[in-house]
């Protein structure tokens, strides 16, 4: 039997890709944020962004990233590590900028030491958006715990921003390393919650 089923797709919202269809990967191996997370992530952070250094760690089809390129962000590192979610990602930096995007494949928790570094090196400061796999997925049973020792280990000197998408039932520790919470957004089972060093 045919598979006709169409593969799932999201449009960049606003910027100079407007309107560029990015694709997704399957839903079973990432969940893609959703439009009103990242419309109200976009308004807090919009002037901001411009000419910034943008990190989407767990970055799936890179919407988040791409969004950003879109909206004046200088250059964009997006860290993956699912196989088909790569190819995706790569397949969406293609249709914009790709000589603004660098991508890191591999596991995030080991592969932050690289991106830590380069950004020492070029002694830049980069937003940090953390969007990793919901908890309650089989073999993920850990990652909040590892995602919140990693925030811990940014050094201040690479961080503008942090920012964390989460299950809305998870708790924050109000300080991780040199960082404290800002303020956290909810939005049903999704909240989005900032850092900033304190």
């Amino acid at each position: 039997m045919k598979n006709n089923s169409k593969p799932f797709t999201k449009k960049i919202i606003a910027g100079k890709f407007k309107g560029k269809v990015l694709r997704l990967p399957s839903k079973t191996t990432t969940r893609s944020s959703k439009a009103i997370v990242l419309e109200s992530f976009f308004n807090t952070l919009q002037f901001a962004i411009v000419d910034a250094t943008f990190v989407e760690v767990f970055s799936g089809s890179g919407s988040i990233g791409l969004e950003a390129l879109s909206r004046g962000a200088a250059e964009i590192i997006f860290m993956e590590k699912d196989t088909a979610a790569l190819k995706t990602l790569k397949a969406n930096i293609a249709l914009t900028d790709p000589s603004a995007c660098s991508v890191v494949g591999g596991d995030s928790f080991s592969n932050i030491q690289e991106v830590v570094k380069r950004l020492k090196k070029q002694k830049k400061k980069a937003y940090f958006y953390i969007d990793p796999p919901f908890s309650i997925r089989e073999g993920m049973e850990d990652i909040y715990e590892k995602t919140m020792h990693l925030i811990g280990n940014l050094p201040v000197a690479v961080v503008e921003h942090i920012i964390i998408e989460h299950m809305s039932g998870l708790e924050i520790p109000d300080r991780l390393g040199d960082y404290g919470i800002k303020k956290t957004k909810k939005f049903g089972n999704t909240s989005l919650t900032y850092l900033e060093v304190v």
